[in-house]
């Protein structure tokens, strides 16, 4: 795929919709001319990581307002596989490099051998993580 053309998709959690995920939809949107994102269950994300903060519709309201943003699909798919691609005319998947080669194998493994993943550099110094700590220590409650 030649960059600028095509779809792109990225999936996400999308909690506390923060900078570090308007730079990954920034940078995903180069990729191609279109940018769908898929947006992880609650119970999904509730097995790899903890429940969201914010509820699925929440998450998807946020997530399509950033302009880098072309549709979003709800309740996407933890295994992001070829068939997938092909059933939503995707052409590359793109994802933060912060995952070890096991997660990139369990998350994207046939499409990362079919040579559609894109990994991009991982915005550090925010996550919901993050927020969620800064949230815990300066509240006055």
């Amino acid at each position: 795929m030649v960059a600028g053309r095509g779809i792109v998709y990225v999936d996400m959690v999308g909690d506390l919709f923060h900078p570090g995920h308007v730079a990954l939809l920034r940078a995903a949107r180069g990729f191609g001319e279109r940018l769908l994102v898929g947006v992880l269950s609650d119970d999904v994300v509730a097995a790899y990581k903890r429940k969201p903060i914010m509820t699925m519709a929440e998450r998807v309201t946020v997530i399509e307002a950033c302009r880098y943003v072309d549709a979003v699909l709800p309740d996407a798919p933890y295994r992001v596989t070829t068939e997938f691609l092909d059933l939503h005319g995707i052409d590359v998947v793109v994802h933060g490099d912060d995952l070890a080669a096991d997660a990139v194998e369990e998350a994207f493994g046939p499409v990362a051998r079919a040579g559609k993943l894109r990994l991009v550099p991982y915005t550090g110094g925010v996550s919901t993580t993050e927020l969620i700590r800064r949230c815990r220590t300066t509240a006055p409650w």
